[in-house]
């Protein structure tokens, strides 16, 4: 049996929140996240996050430095470049095809999903992959050699 998935949820405000989740569901509505700090148990509706980073360590490693360009590992999908509503952008790679079609939109007929699954570029980062909140991005590229 897995255990629970470690994750640092970010929020559209700004809030950091660490913690654990069981079975995430990407079609769900709503986040049960049990926190790092004091054990609580928290209901947080998807709409309000920008992204789940799910780590290795929930501590991470304060003197390693991120290297977020691509070309230092191998590459594990399509290179996608994200700019969120917050100014903030993000590398990375999707597995598989891509989770959209002429563009990305937020929104779509048939699409229950909140986002899409991303594999960090830094393949030695405390990211194991990231849960990408469709309602939090700005635009999407997907970035062709």
């Amino acid at each position: 049996m897995i255990g629970p998935d470690k994750i640092v949820a970010r929020f559209n405000d700004g809030r950091v929140l660490k913690g654990q989740v069981s079975d995430f569901d990407p079609d769900a509505v709503e986040l049960i996240l049990i926190e790092l700090e004091n054990g609580n148990e928290l209901r947080i509706p998807i709409n309000e996050l920008k992204a789940l980073f799910f780590v290795h360590s929930l501590e991470g490693d304060r003197k390693y430095r991120e290297r977020k360009v691509f070309g230092i590992s191998e590459s594990i999908g399509h290179k996608i470049f994200i700019r969120f509503l917050d100014g903030e952008s993000m590398l990375g790679f999707v597995k598989g095809d891509v989770p959209w079609e002429k563009g990305f939109y937020r929104s779509s007929p048939g699409n229950r999903s909140s986002g899409f699954f991303m594999a960090p570029v830094d393949g030695e980062s405390n990211n194991i992959k990231i849960f990408v909140i469709a309602g939090a991005i700005r635009d999407i590229s997907v970035i062709v050699a």
